[in-house]
């Protein structure tokens, strides 16, 4: 035979060229565009996947990623096809046979083939291919002198057809060859035979795991030259009955016998339909996509999953954590302050005068340090107690996890107690800077205060005035003013120091009264201004937060939704 084999070392920087008309790449080039939008979703996904999903299904993705990238940049016009099988299954002789050359050991030793071996129709661009595909360099070949373009092997043109080592093989090294050739090939043949076709090891390591790859899979039942005729079809049914069993949908197989003239005839049609389509590239990533799509599916968010926590509970996490920073506490005590500094403008002088000479010195020192005691306690690293806040985030987020995937459950859960270790610190900010300042003052208080010290001279101007009549009078002098001399005014003036007196007491009482109304206002004013700082915070620091994870959830379900198609 005049054809050969020659090694395939092409130089990296080599590349392949297209077609004259362009034909044969246009329906993988119409593919592309949908195929980089769906692996910018799966980029996206596993983005917003991280840190919520399973590390091993991102890792799998970041994988699929960077092999889709390689293999895209690589030569287009090659098809790689891999054929792999078990012990005796008699995959080197069909590779032999498609070669039109023993390239591939075949023997009674097992196993034969101890590393991949590559034929190549097309050497433009084969090179960085195949060191892609860490084949040994002594074990490329390529179909390429004249001879072979003259014959009906030029069909196969930009053909990669890769002979792997046994699966079921005792050496774990060539098990793990196998195991990486099947997740890089463009066509996976499965080359089995009439004995073992049903092969536990085949079918529980790649067949299932592989199932949603049926568009790029081959099952070829090989030696058939060893049944019956009418063996050959009971034997093709049971094989397919078994594949469609096991999830492989509507499962390609041929028939070959490589010892046989026309024996692997269809199998050579198989493979020139598939490098002519240029399509195996595009459908194995595609496959490999729709695999990792299921599994993202199966976190997949709700469609009508709530933009953000509900009203009503919102104002139950507000109440919390108004609760949590003692704001109705500080409201009360406030109320409290608001009456002791009333006091001091709107009470009536001598009554005051009178209850300081009898109470606890201590008390004025409280009535003038209460209100900036109050903003001083939320001053320190610790506003609120770190147990009362968790309490209040413990169910805000009840009612948008509930049917939630349990992941984004968590990550949502988990976003509402970001800031959890900050928010006692920020809840005592909140409250001190809503205390107002302890100068002011009501302008109705200094009315007060001065009419109540009028009062106070009028009835020490008339004390003194009876002790001047009363003295005058009892000196029997007499005097030339008749307001000192007439010790009958008497009598009129000790009414007048009544009625100031009188009239002091009523405008206190009076005031005490309307203060009381006023300093209940004030506290809820109080406890109002301090709900305000509060509601930012809760803002801020926990609705925020939720609803950004809940914005990403649906992010993550819309890319998933493009992702399938």
């Amino acid at each position: 035979m005049t054809t050969s084999a020659i090694p395939v070392n092409p130089s990296p920087g080599s590349g392949a060229t297209p077609p004259a008309d362009g034909s044969a790449a246009e329906p993988e080039q119409a593919a592309a565009p949908a195929l980089t939008e769906r692996l910018d979703h799966l980029d996206a996904l596993v983005r917003l996947g991280t840190g919520r999903l399973d590390q091993p299904l991102l890792d799998e993705a970041r994988d699929l990623l960077d092999r889709a990238g390689q293999r895209l940049r690589l030569s287009g016009e090659h098809t790689v096809v891999t054929l792999a099988g078990g012990t005796g299954s008699g995959k080197s002789s069909l590779f032999n046979a498609i070669c039109g050359l023993e390239l591939s050991p075949t023997g009674i030793r097992r196993p034969m083939t101890s590393r991949a071996h590559a034929c190549v129709w097309g050497l433009d661009g084969a090179g960085p291919l195949l060191d892609w595909l860490d084949v040994d360099k002594r074990h490329r070949y390529a179909r390429a002198s004249a001879l072979d373009l003259e014959r009906a092997d030029s069909s196969l043109q930009g053909l990669v057809l890769l002979d792997l080592p046994d699966h079921d093989s005792i050496r774990a090294v060539h098990r793990a060859e196998v195991d990486r050739f099947v997740t890089v090939a463009d066509l996976l043949v499965w080359v089995v035979d009439p004995q073992k076709y049903a092969d536990a090891a085949l079918h529980r390591n790649y067949i299932v795991p592989f199932a949603r790859h049926a568009g790029v899979t081959l099952i070829v039942l090989n030696q058939i030259d060893r049944l019956q005729p009418g063996e050959v079809d009971d034997c093709v049914a049971d094989l397919r009955r078994l594949l469609e069993a096991e999830g492989l949908a509507d499962p390609r197989i041929i028939t070959t016998s490589a010892v046989s003239e026309d024996g692997v005839r269809g199998f050579r049609d198989v493979l020139v339909d598939t490098v002519a389509a240029r399509r195996a590239r595009s459908q194995r990533l595609a496959a490999d996509i729709d695999r990792l799509a299921e599994r993202f599916a199966a976190h997949r968010p709700p469609a009508d999953i709530p933009t953000g926590v509900d009203a009503r509970r919102r104002d139950e996490l507000v109440r919390a954590l108004t609760d949590a920073a003692g704001a109705p506490a500080v409201a009360e005590a406030m109320e409290s302050a608001y009456e002791l500094r009333a006091a001091d403008f709107v009470g009536w002088p001598v009554q005051a005068l009178v209850t300081r000479l009898r109470s606890d010195p201590l008390r004025r020192m409280r009535l003038t340090e209460l209100r900036e005691e109050l903003r001083g306690a939320f001053t320190g690293p610790v506003g609120a107690l770190q147990g009362d806040v968790d309490a209040a985030l413990q169910s805000v987020t009840d009612g948008v996890t509930a049917d939630l995937p349990a992941p984004f459950a968590r990550s949502v859960r988990a976003a509402a107690r970001t800031h959890a270790a900050e928010l006692p610190e920020a809840l005592g900010v909140a409250v001190r800077e809503a205390l107002p300042t302890f100068n002011q003052v009501p302008r109705w208080w200094w009315l007060v205060k001065t009419w109540q010290y009028f009062l106070v001279l009028v009835s020490v101007l008339g004390v003194a005035w009876i002790v001047l009549l009363v003295v005058y009078g009892a000196a029997g002098g007499g005097s030339d003013s008749p307001l000192l001399g007439e010790t009958g005014l008497i009598p009129y003036v000790a009414v007048l120091v009544v009625c100031t007196l009188g009239m002091g007491a009523l405008t206190a009482s009076a005031c005490r009264n309307l203060v009381a109304l006023q300093s209940a206002k004030h506290g809820d004013r109080m406890e109002e201004h301090m709900r305000e700082r509060i509601t930012e915070v809760a803002e801020s620091k926990v609705l925020a937060p939720v609803a950004d994870e809940l914005k990403l959830c649906a992010e993550f379900r819309d890319h998933v939704d493009a992702l399938k198609g």
